[in-house]
């Protein structure tokens, strides 16, 4: 006998069928034995059908990810109000420490639920009112599982979750499968009390619910059942004795349960096809309109030079950087200098957004932000922002900015992009002594940002690069990207400061910008005898085109970058398009269709 069949205790008639007496009886008995619970009590669902078979993007992956939290997660408010209830099964929250003095942090405490006891038998237990029947209790010991979790929300210039482990790093003493086991997620529960108290029977709503087996399972159902359905609509039903009906196109079988009639589609077919018309259209139909795209085919030529996803510190406590900029035949990165130039293609021009996505920063001088505006975020899709979870994929910007000169306000384009949960704050580099406007340090705290004062500096009284670099690996920063101005991009080729930089991705596109401009030209280098020399000569050069742009890869002579593979293979988990490689090949269609638009500045 099937699941569907083995009692029919809480279904009332079937629509041009009946039900055996018998079960009719049991339930009528059964529902007029229980404590009566008032309407007050039950709380109405938010949930539906449609959220099981209209699931939110890459289900499956984020719910591992918040079940295994390896390393800090960082979400929009939003999102984690959306996938959390689904990982509810296997986090409980001890306790709520409340916020901090400026009212932004918000803390709670989570952890995972085999770590307490389910069940504390008593001495003696609990009269029960006559008639009630003894709840039956599985008892599960504490102590299975010791991880646990924080979760901080911050509201201030923007809004985010961060979520991390608390104390040291560990893991689950066991796998998510096992949680879903033990305890189904709230959305589950609300979806079949949701339809319950739309008047369909559980047994009806249990066959719905099973029909596209994928979907249910990576909503965390694998192991759901009829029994499960019918206990989250139990207070309902204690109110509500009117009968319930199977869903239409299904009908009651004898022996068989609950079936599809013949020649029906499926409520799981019929809710999907009137959601989803053109999947891949519908997919890019809510990215913002300068979304870019770059082909995975042309990511192989470009990884090699790339930090690797688990990219460490080095012994001398230096990031990996990449120095990367966009050049002219003659050398130039601007007409002149304070003048915003662009050069890049549309190809080049996503190339550099898909580095920006391989990093954990990336560095500008002041010149640069005071003459561009730029919003020194990633707009590859996938990234936070652009289709990606959080903040995935956007690096932190960081401006060089010795003196204070840039002065940022709400209306600054770093400043908006962090308010359109688009890109992270900038962290501005300071000169030894400066001393700034608190009012500025503040605004700056308040969008996510902060000022980093060095303690050192030359004999000309300028930043030392080792030091700017070893400040970020303090704050955690793996990887650099240095996109520019020409003062910064000179002094990290000369000779003296090449040992820092691990590799060089040049753009050089098809035109001259005349003299007078901002040019790349390191200072001049002498042999022994004071007669003028090449200053040095890439390593390991590789070049391709991309669209018009010719684009080299390369190291310095002296870089310490990571060996460069013989073979490269495409990881399987590249970021930011951790949880969306499925859509590469709607992506690619996609793109066939839909000519790539003349992307505007940095």
């Amino acid at each position: 006998m099937s699941d569907n069949d083995r009692s029919g205790e809480d279904v009332g008639p079937v629509a041009n069928e009946s039900l055996p007496q018998e079960s009719r009886s049991d339930q009528e008995q059964a529902g007029q034995s229980e404590a009566p619970v008032t309407t007050s009590q039950i709380k109405a669902p938010s949930r539906t059908i449609k959220d099981l078979f209209n699931p939110p993007r890459n289900l499956a992956a984020i719910r591992q990810l918040l079940f295994e939290v390896a390393d800090k997660i960082e979400l929009h408010p939003h999102e984690f109000n959306l996938y959390w209830p689904y990982v509810d099964n296997v986090w409980v929250r001890q306790h709520r420490a409340g916020s901090d003095k400026s009212g932004r942090y918000k803390t709670d405490y989570y952890a995972c639920r085999l770590q307490r006891p389910t069940y504390t038998p008593k001495a003696v237990d609990k009269a029960r009112p006559e008639g009630t029947p003894t709840r039956k209790k599985q008892i599960r010991e504490g102590g299975k599982c010791h991880m646990k979790l924080k979760v901080v929300r911050y509201e201030g210039g923007y809004e985010s979750v961060t979520i991390a482990q608390l104390g040291y790093k560990t893991e689950h003493l066991h796998d998510l499968d096992t949680m879903d086991r033990i305890k189904r997620t709230t959305v589950l529960m609300e979806i079949a009390r949701s339809e319950v108290m739309s008047g369909y029977m559980p047994a009806s709503v249990y066959t719905v619910m099973s029909e596209d087996e994928g979907k249910l399972v990576a909503a965390g159902g694998r192991h759901l059942k009829r029994e499960d359905v019918r206990n989250a609509s139990q207070a309902w039903r204690q109110q509500h004795k009117e009968p319930l009906r199977v869903h239409e196109g299904y009908r009651y079988d004898h022996g068989n349960g609950i079936v599809r009639q013949n020649g029906t589609m499926s409520l799981a077919q019929a809710v999907t096809a009137s959601h989803v018309v053109d999947s891949p259209l519908v997919y890019f139909s809510d990215l913002p309109p300068n979304t870019l795209t770059f082909p995975l085919e042309d990511r192989a030529f470009l990884e090699p030079y790339l930090p690797r996803n688990n990219a460490t510190i080095s012994d001398d406590g230096l990031p990996h950087v990449t120095l990367t900029y966009a050049t002219s035949m003659d050398s130039s990165l601007s007409l002149a200098p304070g003048i915003q130039t662009h050069l890049s293609g549309p190809h080049s021009k996503a190339m550099t957004h898909f580095l920006r996505s391989r990093h954990d920063a990336i560095l500008v001088g002041v010149r640069t932000a005071l003459a561009d505006d730029p919003a020194l975020n990633c707009r590859l899709e996938g990234a936070g922002g652009y289709g990606g979870l959080g903040w995935e994929g956007q690096p932190r910007p960081v401006v060089i900015d010795p003196a204070g000169r840039w002065l940022l306000t709400p209306q600054t384009r770093v400043i908006r992009t962090v308010s359109e949960g688009k890109g992270k704050a900038p962290w501005i580099i300071m000169a030894p002594g400066s001393v700034i406007d608190p009012n500025r340090v503040e605004m700056l705290k308040y969008y996510g940002g902060k000022h980093l004062g060095l303690k050192g500096s030359d004999n000309k009284w300028r930043l030392r690069w080792e030091a700017i670099l070893k400040a970020l690996a303090a704050e955690g920063v793996r990887s650099v990207m240095i996109e520019g101005g020409g003062t910064v991009i000179n002094e990290l080729l000369s000779p003296q400061q090449s040992h820092l930089v691990s590799s060089v991705i040049v753009t050089v596109a098809p035109t001259y910008l005349g003299r007078g401009g901002v040019t790349v030209s390191p200072a001049p280098s002498q042999d022994g005898f004071g007669r003028p020399q090449p200053v040095f000569r890439f390593k390991d050069v590789r070049w391709q085109s991309f669209g018009e742009d010719a684009v080299m890869c390369a190291r310095m002579p002296g870089g310490e970058g990571p060996a460069r593979s013989q073979t490269f293979e495409p990881p399987a988990v590249s970021r930011p398009v951790s949880f969306f490689n499925s859509t590469i090949e709607a992506q690619n269609s996609l793109q066939r269709r839909i000519p790539m638009p003349e992307p505007p500045g940095p």
